[in-house]
């Protein structure tokens, strides 16, 4: 198993500077990541570093929170395609998702997925705020919505990615659709247990960690 491919090399601080963006592209390249994970302010740092590599470039969109309206989600997303973003990650509107307006999260993501232009779209359902069964609803939605991926967490709530989470996510898209976990992943044998579990691609700022173990 070569986890590198699984991981999503991230660094998503609010105190990243251009010297640990640098950092974070020259590792993906060394050590054969899947993606870098960054703010939309690197994502042309990050394609003139990348450029003549297989590494995919993801953002985040609504990020952390979610709660912007959709037409912030489109504009973000668009402008990240434009610039450089081959893969995206937005937040789902979680408070509207407690709240039951089901017809807004899905249209939400579904303008996301549109401005996208055929890019990967992983929405983040932050499993930490929902129940099983909310878990299972969030995931249905994300992909009527057409997204590529469904994904744990944002790594900004009280707790990240779990086995039990990950594996009832794949139970409920099945084999068609990714499941990225992302929060907490810290060493190799937190990597293999989320893949083990269903994980298609990992997001960890502990990639170098993970992969030297």
């Amino acid at each position: 198993m070569n986890i590198a491919k699984y991981i999503d090399h991230t660094y998503l601080k609010p105190v990243g500077t251009s010297q640990d963006i640098k950092k974070l592209c020259n590792e993906a390249k060394e050590y054969g990541f899947a993606a870098v994970c960054v703010n939309p302010t690197w994502i042309k740092l990050c394609k003139d570093l990348l450029e003549d590599t297989d590494v995919k470039i993801a953002t985040v969109i609504g990020f952390p929170l979610g709660a912007m309206t959709t037409e912030s989600k489109v504009f973000e997303t668009r402008n990240s395609v434009e610039i450089g973003a081959t893969e995206i990650d937005m937040v789902m509107n979680i408070g509207k998702f407690l709240e039951g307006d089901f017809d807004y999260v899905k249209n939400d993501i579904k303008e996301v997925v549109k401005a996208a232009d055929k890019m990967f779209v992983k929405v983040i359902i932050e499993t930490a705020y929902l129940s099983d069964e909310q878990i299972v609803k969030a995931c249905k939605l994300a992909v009527d919505a057409g997204a590529q991926y469904v994904k744990t967490s944002t790594g900004f709530a009280n707790s990240g990615a779990t086995i039990k989470h990950v594996k009832l996510m794949r139970d409920t898209v099945g084999n068609e659709v990714g499941v990225k976990a992302a929060g907490g992943i810290k060493d190799k044998k937190d990597a293999k247990a989320m893949i083990d579990a269903g994980a298609s691609r990992l997001g960890a700022s502990a990639g170098v960690k993970i992969i030297s173990e």
